[in-house]
């Protein structure tokens, strides 16, 4: 019996091999209690163009005097940060990793505020 984590990498793994075969930049999202990250990795797999979180300093006074980063507001904001870092780099196409993660809550307002800040996926 696999436990909740594994079944989740289990399920990322085979996403990020047809990923891989398509050689294309990758937006990585990964979630915390407390905190998102998105991060924009090459197609090679090997460089990290651009990076997003709740744990920055710069987001965490944006978000107020509590610094919640894991809610729908918080991953939307992350979303749009990222959109605009990955063109700054000169990305413009990626494929969505979810990492397992259902696609729902944060996830989903995370790559909803990336698609309307400009990111195609």
């Amino acid at each position: 019996m696999l436990t909740k984590k594994e079944q989740r990498l289990r399920r990322a793994r085979q996403t990020r091999i047809r990923i891989a075969n398509q050689g294309v930049a990758r937006l990585s999202v990964n979630r915390t209690n407390l905190h998102i990250y998105a991060t924009v990795i090459s197609g090679c797999g090997t460089k990290v163009l651009a990076a997003a979180s709740t744990a920055e300093a710069e987001v965490r006074t944006t978000l107020g005097a509590s610094g919640k980063g894991g809610n729908a507001a918080a991953a939307q904001l992350i979303g749009k940060r990222i959109a605009e870092k990955a063109k700054a780099a000169g990305v413009e196409k990626v494929a969505f990793d979810r990492a397992g993660f259902a696609y729902h809550g944060r996830v989903k307002a995370l790559a909803d505020a990336a698609r309307e800040a400009g990111l195609q996926f």
